[in-house]
C-alpha cells in the first residue's frame, strides 16, 4: 500500500467500507513502505534495493545454469543436433537481429528522456519560474535558503514538518483544559504528532548521507508515508472543531501545509531519478551491446560440432560454449528487466499524490 503518495494503494478514506465498518482505522497505516507493501523483504530487496548490475548478473548466470541444465537432460543432445543441423546458426542469427532492434529501441528511449530537456526559450524560463516558486514556498516553510541537494533538500520540508507537529502538541498541552472534548483532543493531537515526528525523524536518518546517483534518496523517501498524516490532520480539525482554538487550527493547517509541500518535492525528485535511470539504462544496454553482437557473430562464423569436443562432468563442451553465449547475447536485455523491475515497483507504489492510501487487493 502506499499512503504516501504511495505504496501499493487501495483508497482509503473517511467513511464506511462495502460491509459497513468504519475506514477511518485503514488510514493508521505503516509507516514504511516495506511494512505497508506486506511483501517478503527479499522480493523488496531484489526489486527495489539490489545492485541494478548485480541483479543482470545474477538472471545471465540463471539463464545460462537453465540452459545447460536443459540441452544436457533432453535428447538427442546439443552437440548431437549441431552435428547433423544448424542450430547455432539459427539461435545466433535471430540474437542479433534482436540485440541489433534492442539497442535502437534503447537509443530511442534515451532520445524521449532527452526531449524533456529540449524546449524554447520561453519553455525553459516557465520552468525555472515554477521551479523557483515552489522553492520560495519551502523556504518560507522551512525558515531559511532551500538545499540544492536533493537529500538535504527533502530532509529540511521534514526537519519543519517535525516543528510543526512539536508546536501543535505543545500548543494544545499547554492550555491545560478540563474534560471530556480535551482529553480526547490532546489524545488524537499526541497520536498525529507522533507519528509524523517519528517518520520523519527516521527518514531524515537514512537522508543523512545519501547521495542522488545512488537509489538510497528515493528509497528513503518513500517511507514517509504523508498521505494517512493529512488524513490524521484533516480529522482532528474536523472532530473538535468546537475545542479548538484559532490559534490551534492554524496550527493544524501549517502542518497540513508542510506535509503536502513534501508530495510534489519527492515526486520531484523521483522524476529525476527516473531520468537519471533510464539514461544510465540506455547507455548500460549500448555498453553491453556491442560484445553481445560479436559473441554472437563469432557463434555463428566460428563455431561448429567440432570446434569444441571433449566434455567435462558429463557435459559436453560444445553445450557449456553455445549456452555461456547465448547467456552473454541476452545481457542488454536482462539490464533492461533489472531496471524496469525497479522503475515500475517504485511507480506503483508512489502513484497516487495526495491523500489517498492504496492497497493491494487481498
Amino acid at each position: 500500500m502506499t499512503g504516501d503518495t504511495g505504496t501499493d494503494e487501495d483508497v482509503s478514506t473517511a467513511g464506511t467500507n462495502g460491509d459497513g465498518t468504519d475506514t477511518d482505522a485503514d488510514a493508521d497505516t505503516a509507516d514504511t513502505m516495506r511494512e505497508r507493501a506486506d511483501e517478503s523483504r527479499l522480493k523488496l530487496w531484489l526489486l527495489l534495493r539490489a545492485d541494478r548490475l548485480v541483479v543482470a548478473g545474477v538472471m545471465t548466470l540463471a539463464v545460462f545454469v537453465a540452459f545447460v541444465a536443459a540441452t544436457a537432460f533432453f535428447s538427442p543432445s546439443l552437440a548431437e543436433k549441431v552435428a547433423s543441423g544448424d542450430p547455432i546458426e539459427t539461435l545466433f542469427s535471430a540474437m542479433i537481429t534482436a540485440i541489433v532492434t534492442g539497442a535502437t529501441l534503447v537509443v530511442t528511449i534515451g532520445q524521449l528522456v532527452l526531449t524533456q530537456e529540449n524546449g524554447p526559450l520561453g519553455d525553459q524560463q516557465e520552468r525555472m519560474d515554477n521551479t523557483l516558486s515552489v522553492r520560495d514556498s519551502i523556504a518560507e516553510l522551512t525558515g531559511s535558503p532551500v538545499p540544492t541537494d536533493p537529500a538535504a533538500f527533502l530532509d529540511a520540508i521534514l526537519g519543519a514538518t517535525s516543528r510543526r507537529a512539536r508546536d501543535l502538541r505543545e500548543s494544545v498541552r499547554e492550555r491545560g483544559g478540563v474534560g471530556p472534548d480535551e482529553t480526547a483532543l490532546r489524545g488524537d493531537v499526541d497520536e498525529l504528532a507522533a507519528d509524523v515526528i517519528d517518520n520523519a525523524d527516521a527518514v531524515r536518518d537514512r537522508l543523512d548521507g545519501a547521495e542522488f546517483g545512488s537509489f538510497d534518496v528515493v528509497f528513503a523517501a518513500i517511507d514517509f508515508d504523508y498521505s494517512p498524516k493529512i488524513g490524521q490532520a484533516e480529522r482532528v480539525a474536523a472532530d473538535h472543531d468546537e475545542a479548538l482554538t484559532d490559534g490551534d487550527r492554524a496550527l493544524i493547517w501549517d502542518l497540513k501545509e508542510s506535509l503536502s509541500l513534501f508530495a510534489p518535492a519527492r515526486e520531484h525528485v523521483k522524476t529525476l531519478y527516473f531520468q537519471w535511470a533510464l539514461i544510465d539504462l540506455s547507455r548500460l544496454i549500448l555498453y553491453a551491446a556491442v560484445p553481445a553482437l560479436v559473441v554472437a557473430g563469432l557463434m555463428l562464423a566460428v563455431v561448429d560440432a567440432g570446434t569444441f569436443p571433449g566434455s567435462t562432468l558429463g557435459i559436453d563442451h560444445v553445450t557449456l560454449v553455445v549456452g555461456g553465449a547465448f547467456a552473454v547475447t541476452l545481457l542488454p536485455f536482462l539490464l533492461f528487466v533489472s531496471y524496469v523491475l525497479r522503475v515500475l515497483t517504485l511507480a506503483k507504489r508512489t502513484l497516487a499524490i495526495g491523500p489517498l492510501v492504496l492497497r493491494d487487493a487481498e
